[in-house]
């Protein structure tokens, strides 16, 4: 199979789809790479290192988008991107589809195959490609929330580690799945007083165990959620419905009862952001205010640790890359439940329920897809 990977065009987006390593396992296996020039120059992974492990370099997106058969990339593909796709031909990346009606359109109209990382599921019932940029993410989010918190970003002036003799920030996480987890981990490094909130007891459970009496942890409903956000000095917006737009679960009108200055970090952004006062913003420009509450929305969080990022995402991505090119992707479909599961659109035809339900299309069966 010829593979294309294309320099990613998101704003401040560093991260390439596939690393030089990743390309020397594809062609191992007896397939071809093509490699935009520069594609990865930004975080030292150089068009010669590409070359020295066999891919062949190009000049133009329009040229990979052209010949490949599979195109892999590590964000959503932006609307001249989804022009350039045809029948039959294999998208494997990020879609987060549910909030983004327009892209839908496009990649239903381009009648191409999209396998979004974000929904391929594992036997545990996780998210194994969309997990390493969630614990990315949820790091990432206490950095950004400690740097908006200054004053000179607009935040309340409060260091979240505190110093003797001055309490420390206080940091309520919303959803204890792998972005909060990872978010309240360093929070709690950073010496700060956190509150984690899920609806699962037996996940709350779990982190009671991993973690003690250092974090809080409350059962998350309309009171709690209040009252924490009320309370904080940093919230970090991590809840997650695989595949669909994410809960709204603080209104405008809450933003009221917090405090002047504190900070949302919203990193269910992708998913249309969990926060009513969410919009997607970027590393340029992250931060704006809302009721004299600083909110951070940057849609590729990750891509700012972009080297780190890379790694870690084409660790998880190359082996499902490998199935789809050795099989070709329907018959790689068809023998693993899991890997289907990413399938979002079909030759036209919406194949992930929730995607469907949000953007009013009709939903048809992945098998029944794959079987026409």
């Amino acid at each position: 199979m010829l593979i294309g990977v294309p320099k990613e065009i998101k704003n401040h987006e560093y991260r390439i789809g596939l690393t030089p390593a990743g390309a020397r396992e594809l062609i191992a296996n007896g397939h071809q790479v093509l490699i935009q020039r520069d594609g990865g120059k930004a975080i030292g992974l150089t068009n010669e290192l590409y070359e020295a492990a066999g891919a062949r370099i190009v000049d133009t997106a329009e040229e990979i988008f052209a010949q490949a058969e599979m195109i892999i990339k590590v964000k959503e593909p932006q609307p001249n991107e989804c022009r350039m796709l045809r029948e039959g031909q294999i998208l494997f990346t990020y879609l987060h589809l549910a909030p983004d009606p327009t892209q839908t359109e496009l990649l239903v109209e381009s009648k191409a195959v999209a396998i979004a990382y974000e929904t391929v599921t594992d036997a545990r019932g996780g998210l194994p490609l969309l997990a390493p940029m969630s614990e990315v993410a949820g790091r990432m989010s206490i950095q950004a929330g400690a740097h908006a918190l200054e004053k000179a970003q607009g935040g309340n002036g409060t260091l979240l580690g505190g110093v003797p003799g001055v309490a420390p920030a206080k940091v309520a996480v919303i959803g204890g799945g792998v972005v909060g987890t990872h978010a309240a981990r360093m929070a709690l490094g950073m010496g700060a007083d956190v509150t984690i909130l899920d609806r699962s007891l037996p996940r709350l459970k779990e982190l009671d165990n991993l973690y003690g009496p250092g974090l809080k942890t409350l059962h998350s409903n309309a009171e709690t959620v209040e009252t924490s956000i009320r309370e904080a000095d940093l919230v970090v917006g991590a809840v997650l419905i695989p595949g669909a737009a994410a809960p709204k679960l603080v209104t405008r009108e809450m933003l009221k009862l917090m405090k002047p200055g504190a900070v949302l970090v919203d990193v269910a952004i992708d998913q249309g952001g969990c926060f009513e006062t969410s919009k997607p913003t970027t590393h340029q420009e992250p931060i704006y205010e809302v009721e004299g509450v600083v909110h951070y929305c940057v849609a590729n969080m990750p891509g700012g640790v972009a080297r780190t990022s890379t790694f870690a995402l084409t660790n998880a991505t190359l082996p499902y890359a490998i199935a789809l090119a050795n099989k070709g992707y329907k018959q790689a479909l068809l023998d693993d439940e899991h890997l289907r599961n990413g399938l979002n659109v079909h030759k036209g035809q919406i194949t992930y329920e929730a995607v469907a339900r949000d953007l009013g299309y009709s939903y048809v069966r992945a098998e029944e897809a794959l079987a026409g």
